[in-house]
């Protein structure tokens, strides 16, 4: 098999039919040039995502699906990171000869221990979302289409996700009749966070149907269930239902189970675990009595200054995700177990020049080895009592757990949704409660960060770079590869939170 010259992880997608050598993608830009370390001369590596663009947002091009078309092995990074488009395009365009290694999933025989997600339910209200549990039964395109069957009650209730910039987006409406726009779709096993309103006091039930599906244009439902679900609102919930279980605090998903093939619905709780719909009452207290925000985008839920009863989502922005964090590369002895998938899938698929990709790998390996070092060293020379990490959004629980430092705060919980009011006044007394010396944001939305940068200049916080889901353009930093921008950030984390000099 003649070597081709490999391309940059950040260099344009070229490959076609007929390129000498493995023609392979990587869904990131970061993943690419991991990919292209250990392939050497041997493969043609292209980024799906490329260098300087968010992978939560990416939608994938024409030119991105003739890549996966003639690929001969395809890497995503896995755990919900890419969108589900991407994730659909991949099984819809690789061949079926074609490896598709999720590196986050089949890292873990190498010893990679994924990182759940944390989210902060001290709200005082309850938060309800919307869940799917398949138990790894679906294929990575499988989806459950959630929709609202019936609502009784003394007024109308309504389900909605603000995306950014606060716009909302309608997932339920009984205002306007129960019909075929009542209905929502998420991906395998995820979730995701939902605003309720309810026009008046009193008793609400309501019925969902959920229906399974291998994939959105699949026709055949693999499983179905109803289920309905009682809400009080502005009343004693112990009051009007006796006897049921009382949800009013923490995180709560109406949760679509399918197991063993069969499906049904259940209410899921961060604390009690699952909890039959007929046994519980989820209550809105009074408190969250509001006036509809004069927008014309919130008329759904009444003219301007009419009450509503809302029941806030947990995240602002559209954002589904998976249980596990996806942000692992910031943990370079994470990426090492990567590196071995790596190793092992380009030999399976040329084992002609097996012994260079283990060559390869091993002296990557020796470079990992040092650059972690490089991290744990600038990490070392931070004062214990500045060991804390504020950024605009939660993407580097690795990067703490792996090198000792705190998460103390951020902005949003991902870069794609706007902060609300409450965000931003936790995040500013964070930064007055700690006494951080910096907080860091990423290049490469450094321009469009405003609550950092003003919060941080009306209180004295100097503002750093950090690198997060990607790496640099040519020509636009430094840390046009994985190993560069680990030494970014160790260096960039090690100047801005040491002591500052008098």
């Amino acid at each position: 098999m003649a070597a081709a010259l490999a391309l940059s992880a950040c260099s344009p997608a070229t490959g076609t039919p007929e390129t000498d050598g493995l023609r392979v993608v990587a869904s990131t830009s970061i993943l690419a040039d991991v990919v292209e370390n250990v392939a050497g001369e041997h493969a043609e590596v292209t980024p799906l995502i490329g260098a300087g663009v968010d992978p939560h947002t990416y939608e994938p091009s024409l030119h991105a699906t003739r890549d996966i078309a003639y690929a001969d092995a395809v890497f995503t990074n896995g755990l919900l990171l890419e969108p589900q488009s991407l994730t659909h395009t991949i099984d819809a365009t690789a061949s079926e000869d074609t490896p598709v290694v999720e590196v986050a999933e089949q890292a873990q025989r190498y010893g990679f221990t994924p990182i759940r997600l944390v989210e902060d339910a001290s709200l005082d209200t309850v938060w309800l979302g919307l869940r799917v549990d398949t138990g790894k039964e679906l294929p990575a395109t499988g989806i459950t289409e959630l929709s609202l069957v019936n609502a009784d009650g003394p007024a109308d209730v309504f389900a909605f996700i603000l995306g950014t910039f606060g716009t909302p987006e309608v997932v339920f409406d009984s205002h306007d009749g129960i019909d075929s726009r009542d209905v929502t779709t998420l991906p395998v096993d995820a979730h995701t966070h939902v605003s309720w309103a309810f026009s008046a006091p009193g008793v609400y039930e309501f019925t969902l149907r959920g229906e399974v599906r291998d994939a959105v244009a699949d026709s055949h439902v693999r499983g179905s269930a109803e289920d309905t679900f009682t809400v009080v609102v502005g009343q004693d919930p112990a009051q009007v239902t006796p006897g049921k279980t009382v949800l009013d605090q923490g995180h709560v998903d109406i949760t679509t189970v399918y197991h063993d093939g069969k499906a049904h619905l259940t209410l899921r709780h961060d604390d009690l675990g699952d909890v039959d719909p007929a046994d519980a009452v989820i209550a809105v207290p009074t408190t969250t009595l509001q006036p509809v925000p004069p927008e014309r985008t919130f008329r759904f839920l009444g003219d301007p200054g009419d009450e509503t009863y809302l029941l806030p989502q947990a995240v602002l922005g559209n954002h589904v995700h998976g249980e596990l964090d996806p942000h692992f590369w910031h943990d370079v002895r994470a990426m090492q177990a990567v590196v071995k998938i790596v190793r092992d899938t380009l030999s399976s698929a040329d084992p002609a020049h097996a012994e260079d990709y283990a060559r390869n790998t091993d002296e990557y390996l020796e470079e990992l080895d040092r650059v972690d070092e490089v991290m744990r060293e600038a990490v070392a020379q931070i004062p214990e009592s500045n060991r804390n990490l504020v950024t605009t959004h939660h993407g580097y629980s690795y990067l703490g757990e792996a090198y000792g430092l705190r998460i103390a705060g951020f902005v949003t919980p991902n870069p794609s949704v706007e902060p609300s009011p409450r965000d931003v006044i936790a995040f500013t007394r964070t930064l007055e409660n700690l006494h951080v010396p910096a907080v860091f944001l990423e290049p490469q939305v450094a321009g469009a960060s405003s609550v950092l940068t003003e919060t941080a200049a009306q209180l004295g916080i100097e503002v750093c770079p950090i690198r997060g889901d990607t790496l640099d353009p040519p020509g636009a930093g430094p840390a046009g590869t994985y190993v560069r921008l680990v030494e970014e950030n160790a260096a960039s984390i090690s100047r801005c939170l040491s002591e500052r000099k008098p």
